[in-house]
């Protein structure tokens, strides 16, 4: 067992009404960090021109992480804040597969030499909206230009209710080897609400194709605080999704952002679990997952104990970026398609999230860059430590030294006295060499313990603009 099971198993050996009235207090609006400054800081001050310089500072042959942003869906999943496009137009991925090829093209040109890529990674929307002989069409252009290396970890995004079984065999023979699985909640009840109905015996299926065919791995995303959800409800999801067996799981709290995703406002706040509710099937979908036999990675995320996720997480080899938590640290991330990051080691940069405006820049030669922001000094460092909290559950002094020839409680007394109050609620704990580490309690909020090094965040506190999704 990991460090991190037995610091959650002696966690749900507590008191529940010490873990509500504690955890539950941290309850706000606040930043997932899959970045750090977050997308809200982003300004378009840096545009194409600066992304270009940018990417020009790429050493050749350096190692990245590709992501592809396939934005089209056949319907609309309620609960859904992704950028996406509901379409049953065949012309519609269509025209965008013109264009992606050539922002392909537009990317390569930009860069220094050819870079080795061991990531390589589609989302959306729905990446097999695309049909099998499209997205054989799609690898071939971004392997012809970006090349992934024999061990590369090649995944994809797949809804089931849309992935057929020539969707599995174009996948495998472009060489993808891990699935993405969206599951949310198999209760009938919860799909009617979320609009999104999909069943059991035909997610079972498509795994089962999938292992069949050679995927090495399986993860299943679910979410906790959907309408209509309860204990009982959960607890007869992860019966069926252990039985399935998926390798990963990732385990996201519902985000309620109706300024964002308008379709949410049809959930009437008498349809969500309450605050404690919420909190409450969290715990036992934690629970019921640990006696599974699966490690807790990270924050929200839990893995077999022989998958690769996990052995990272034990080894400290975790990432985090805005495909989650990924396994191998320090790639530069290069991203293609509409609304789509990409995160190198000096900035961010997001595309145009309009496809139409993100077409018009491609077709004109140029990046489709809306906005992004050049890293500082003190927001690597912010960056790091925050990445560290989320991926480790804690920040060595030594490792900080070593980094950043400084030290931690040097750099950060301000934060060091705010964490004061956590520690004396059992959040968190001051290592002797001045270090700090999250506890099992604290495993509950770890996002409000990440949030007191974020210092841009005050600047959107002191406003009423709604911004980000309660942390618990």
């Amino acid at each position: 067992m990991s460090d991190a099971a037995r610091d959650l198993a002696t966690l749900l050996d507590l008191d529940p009404a010490r873990i509500e009235t504690t955890v539950l207090r941290h309850s706000g609006p606040g930043p997932r960090y899959t970045s750090y400054p977050t997308a809200p800081v982003w300004t378009e001050a840096y545009g194409p021109d600066a992304f270009r310089r940018d990417l020009g500072g790429l050493a050749a042959g350096a190692e990245i992480s590709l992501y592809v942003h396939v934005p089209f869906c056949r319907s609309l999943c309620h609960f859904c804040a992704c950028n996406r496009i509901i379409t049953q137009r065949p012309e519609a991925p269509a025209d965008w597969l013109d264009t992606i090829e050539r922002e392909i093209a537009l990317l390569r040109t930009a860069l220094a030499g050819a870079p080795r890529v061991v990531q390589h990674h589609w989302g959306g929307g729905t990446p097999t909206h695309l049909e099998p002989a499209q997205i054989r069409r799609l690898f071939r252009a971004l392997d012809d230009a970006f090349p992934v290396t024999p061990d590369a970890e090649v995944s994809i995004e797949v809804d089931p209710r849309v992935t057929s079984e020539a969707h599995i065999e174009a996948l495998r023979t472009c060489g993808f080897g891990r699935l993405s699985m969206g599951v949310q909640d198999f209760d009938p009840r919860v799909q009617a609400a979320i609009h999104r109905v999909q069943s059991v015996a035909s997610t079972a299926a498509l795994v089962e194709r999938a292992r069949a065919s050679g995927f090495a791995s399986i993860g299943f995303d679910l979410i906790y605080g959907l309408p209509f959800q309860t204990i009982a409800s959960m607890e007869r999801t992860l019966d069926d999704v252990i039985a399935i067996a998926p390798d990963r799981i990732a385990l996201y709290g519902y985000a309620h952002v109706t300024w964002v995703a308008k379709q949410q406002r049809g959930f009437e706040r008498h349809d969500l679990p309450t605050p404690p509710d919420r909190l409450r099937i969290q715990l036992a979908t934690i629970r019921k997952l640990l006696a599974a036999g699966y490690e807790p990675v990270g924050m929200d995320h839990f893995a077999r104990p022989e998958d690769e996720l996990a052995q990272a997480a034990r080894s400290r080899r975790l990432r985090r970026n805005f495909m989650g938590y990924t396994t191998r640290p320090g790639l530069d991330l290069l991203a293609l398609g509409p609304s789509a990051i990409s995160q190198l080691e000096t900035a961010f940069a997001q595309s145009h999230r309009d496809l139409a405006q993100w077409e018009r820049a491609i077709h004109g030669g140029e990046f489709a860059t809306l906005r992004g922001h050049a890293l500082t000094a003190d927001d690597r460092r912010r960056q790091w430590v925050i990445a560290e909290l989320l991926c480790h559950g804690g920040v060595s002094a030594h490792a900080f030294r070593s980094r950043f020839d400084a030290d931690f409680d040097a750099c950060f007394p301000t934060e060091c006295a705010a964490l004061e109050p956590l520690a004396e609620q059992g959040l968190v704990e001051f290592e002797s060499d001045g270090g700090l580490r999250i506890t099992a309690l604290g495993h509950l909020a770890m996002r409000p313990v990440a949030m007191v090094f974020d210092a841009y965040l005050p600047a959107h506190q002191a406003t009423d603009q709604p911004v980000f999704s309660q942390t618990v």
